[in-house]
């Protein structure tokens, strides 16, 4: 499983393509109280303030408008990382790495349409089917990171990208549990 091009090569491409922890640049002022409120009952409450703060809606959100919220930094994480993993494959990989980074990618593609449906869901109040979409999507991120790092094929950004991922899909379930 050899690398021809330098590892600093790979972790400087990631990183200047790297999710931005939020998918949002422009910080906004929200409802410091509400943000604070749904976002400290969560295992990482940092993640979850960065998100909302930096979606222009989370300025008058309400609960299920910070979810809402956090679905979409989560929906928008699984395309960065598909993204990411089908870019690997032309690097010089071996078959079988090129094919785990596409299994990955392919799983992180179906993530999107998960919780693209668990935001309609979650729109519709039906909570408990937002929550387990949502998890299936966390259980394909789950599956990909121990493939990779079994193969050894794991890098700094792609392992700091999936635990943001984990973050996200845990607060937006623990949010979502609230309700």
């Amino acid at each position: 499983m050899g690398i021809a091009l330098p590892l600093y090569t790979l972790i400087v491409f990631l990183l200047s393509i790297s999710f931005d922890h939020v998918g949002h640049r422009n910080l906004v002022s929200a409802d410091e109280a509400l943000i604070q409120s749904e976002c400290y009952n969560v295992d990482v409450p940092a993640t979850c303030i960065r998100c909302v703060k930096s979606d222009p809606r989370g300025e008058s959100a309400d609960k299920i408008g910070i979810a809402a919220i956090v679905l979409s930094c989560l929906n928008h994480s699984a395309g960065v990382q598909s993204a990411n993993m089908a870019h690997l494959t032309t690097y010089r990989f071996t078959e079988e790495a090129k094919q785990m980074f596409l299994n990955c990618a392919a799983g992180f593609s179906e993530s999107q349409v998960d919780l693209t449906n668990a935001t309609g869901r979650l729109m519709n109040k039906d909570y408990d089917g937002t929550n387990s979409l949502v998890r299936q999507a966390l259980v394909r991120e789950v599956k990909c990171r121990r493939i990779l790092e079994n193969h050894m094929l794991t890098i700094p950004a792609m392992v700091y990208d999936m635990r943001v991922y984990k973050e996200l899909s845990n607060a937006v379930m623990r949010i979502v549990d609230r309700f």
